[in-house]
């Protein structure tokens, strides 16, 4: 058990971050483990609310990927994947934004709203939020490159960046289901990595933080000596070119890439199986995680 002299000097460490942050807008990509798993969700949810409270304006974009998976099971219907990418027809895309809108995305309002956090869940549809158009998959078969068409699939346009200002500032966290909207109103499934990329940049968020189930990023993956807490673009680009960086990192990446060249300050992929991680990352000297900067 910590004294009550060691509580406050936890506090008085963590004054300087929360001074450096106060009234910056920091985006949070949430996702995996953290989603289901019911402790961390608890904790994650905790860590909101407390940005909210001292003075952070946190927006949230969430992923869903396992509960559309699951929900396509109950229904008889199988899941493929080509590089990465759901195929995802008229049929996929419907249950997808049914799962991310309806279920994920109101879940999580309702559970910061119980926190005394004015959460408001957005689907890329409302107003215009997210624009977009198909996304064709890049697959690699030896020296040829296909570019192949997956369906519902989509790439972010624009980011209706009005929409979230004005909620933001009337103290509104925003909650972002990764569906777009195209052309014709028909709607996209989107990674979520790549729409919190996408809004950081627009937003010109102070920071981008991308929870995942990995401790970060490893110059080799089984060699734990071998963590980078930090690494530039450039070295991020090459590392990509060169299969360091592999898998389903490479996303996670590019996302980073995305959304500091688009303007955001900073962007940090961090382990969101560790309880509180966001905390940990904002608000402590060390951080957690692997930071990608320009």
């Amino acid at each position: 058990m910590f004294s009550a002299k060691d509580k406050a000097a936890i506090l008085v460490e963590a004054l300087p971050y929360i001074q450096e942050f106060y009234g910056k807008t920091i985006v949070v990509k949430y996702g995996g483990n953290a989603m289901v798993n019911d402790e961390l969700k608890e904790m994650v949810m905790q860590d909101i609310a407390l940005m909210k409270y001292v003075g952070i304006r946190p927006v949230i974009v969430h992923g869903g990927g396992p509960e559309i998976t699951s929900f396509l099971h109950m229904v008889g219907k199988k899941s493929d994947f080509v590089a990465g990418l759901r195929v995802t027809d008229a049929e996929t895309v419907e249950i997808a934004e049914m799962v991310l809108d309806g279920k994920v995305n109101s879940a999580i309002v309702n559970l910061l709203n119980q926190r005394g956090v004015r959460a408001v869940g957005l689907s890329g549809k409302d107003a215009g939020l997210i624009k977009a158009h198909k996304k064709l998959a890049t697959v690699y078969e030896g020296d040829e490159v296909q570019k192949v068409d997956i369906g519902y699939v989509g790439t972010v346009e624009e980011v209706n960046t009005g929409l979230l200002e004005d909620l933001i500032e009337n103290d509104y966290v925003p909650i972002i289901a990764p569906i777009g909207v195209g052309e014709q109103g028909e709607s996209y499934n989107i990674n979520a990595d790549y729409v919190a990329a996408e809004i950081a940049g627009a937003l010109e968020a102070e920071k981008l933080l991308l929870l995942t189930d990995v401790e970060g990023i490893y110059k080799d993956f089984h060699d734990k000596s071998s963590f980078i807490s930090s690494l530039h673009a450039g070295e991020a680009r090459e590392y990509i070119k060169s299969g360091i960086i592999a898998g389903g990192m490479i996303p996670k990446v590019e996302a980073c890439l995305k959304a500091l060249e688009q303007g955001a300050g900073k962007t940090h992929i961090i382990d969101g199986r560790l309880p509180h991680s966001i905390i940990l990352e904002l608000f402590t000297p060390t951080g957690i995680g692997t930071q990608v900067i320009r």
